[in-house]
């Protein structure tokens, strides 16, 4: 069994999100899991019961480096994000896990 989640999402715009509302929380999760599949990895993990699953893909960038020896070309990583709500009352520990 492939893992679908990779790590929690813990940038500034998430805090924010989380903040404003209490059931909301944002995960890395694998390139080819689609909403059905992340639902049910959260069930298992954290034993919650997900109410909606809203996901992001994130193209990599192409980034050029320039040095002495020439010219480098190369893209960053690419990933996928999943924004997920959780039922109310219901929280997820993501630093217990950790």
């Amino acid at each position: 069994m492939k893992s679908v989640l990779v790590r929690p999402l813990l940038t500034e715009k998430m805090s924010g999100i989380s903040e404003k509302n209490a059931n909301k929380y944002g995960f890395v999760v694998a390139i080819g899991a689609n909403k059905i599949e992340i639902a049910k990895a959260l069930k298992e993990k954290f034993n919650v019961d997900v109410t909606s699953v809203n996901t992001i893909r994130n193209k990599g960038k192409v980034k050029t480096q320039l040095t002495r020896k020439g010219r480098f070309t190369g893209r960053t990583a690419k990933f996928k994000k999943a924004i997920v709500t959780v039922k109310e009352g219901q929280t997820i520990d993501i630093f217990g896990q950790a």
